[in-house]
């Protein structure tokens, strides 16, 4: 074996999953979203031949696992074709939806084997989500489509970020466990994306887990291929250029992550907060259960 085959062997036997960003558009507009995702941003120039391939290069690399984010997935019109093609290929799925609004069609494929939910949820109290999600409506949306996922029996995983100054957490997760939600995470809210430009921040890998590149990777809307969807401004590649192997093999994407400070002892919550996606698959040891384990919330 060659020295650069060795390395991207090493490379690709540490990545556990792969966030593809199947859209750039979202119904909300989120204050602290990582992707600066909205009703007004681009679903991006990613075919739906484009993310085949993609994901048929990720199980050929023997990545187990996909998760599905955007902005909004629910958006994509291929969505059921991409979970479809990911679970022929034997690969984990997971659906990261703000569940404001899923199309009747969508519930069928969310309840297949093998595939699970994450989404987010902030308050227990309509006004104060919806300050964060800037969409009146969604907060009512969202946790019906909790309730009505818990009683479909969908493994679900809900992230809270702390984004106000004092946020209804506490209560929130009370009221998620009173919906039957037994996966909750809580994580606060990074400076990239959108709460960077808020802050007056430059995104800095000081807001990263240290999972990224190492566990993780994500692909946006666009093809550029990253550590994760919080390490945006760190692009390894395109996959509308390059193939994944070669990406995954370039010195470029070592030096992005050797760039990256080594994952710290703690993870949840002292991890991503994404949209929140916080705590992807990756990030939690006892990711190895299969259906995807209570981890807390997701990416």
């Amino acid at each position: 074996m060659t020295t650069a085959s060795s390395g991207l062997a090493q490379t690709v036997a540490t990545i556990r999953s792969v966030e593809l960003e199947v859209t750039g558009r979202c119904q909300l507009s989120c204050t602290h979203c990582c992707t600066d995702s909205g009703p007004g941003s681009s679903p991006g120039i990613m075919t739906a031949q484009n993310w085949l391939d993609v994901i048929t290069d990720i199980c050929e690399l023997g990545i187990p696992s996909v998760q599905f984010i955007g902005g909004e997935p629910t958006l994509s019109p291929h969505l059921p074709s991409y979970i479809d093609h990911a679970l022929r290929l034997d690969l984990k799925v997971e659906v990261y939806s703000n569940l404001t609004h899923v199309r009747p069609g969508l519930w069928s494929a969310f309840t297949r084997p093998g595939v699970c939910l994450a989404t987010s949820y902030y308050s227990d109290q309509a006004d104060q989500h919806e300050q964060i999600t800037n969409r009146p409506g969604s907060h009512r949306r969202t946790r019906a489509n909790i309730a009505e996922a818990v009683r479909r029996g969908i493994p679900l995983r809900v992230g809270i970020v702390e984004v106000l100054e004092g946020q209804r957490v506490d209560q929130a997760q009370e009221e998620l466990r009173s919906l039957g939600v037994c996966s909750i995470q809580v994580d606060r809210a990074r400076k990239v994306g959108r709460a960077a430009a808020a802050a007056h921040t430059i995104p800095s890998t000081s807001e990263l887990c240290g999972r990224c590149f190492r566990q993780r990777m994500s692909i946006s809307p666009d093809g550029a291929v990253s550590g994760c969807i919080l390490s945006r401004f760190l692009v390894a590649g395109n996959v509308r250029e390059q193939r994944l192997v070669d990406i995954l093999a370039s010195r470029r994407w070592q030096q992005l992550a050797d760039a990256v400070p080594r994952p710290r002892n703690a993870c949840p919550p002292d991890d991503s907060g994404d949209c929140d996606p916080a705590n992807t698959p990756a990030c939690d040891p006892a990711y190895d259960a299969f259906p995807f384990p209570s981890m807390g919330a997701a990416r």
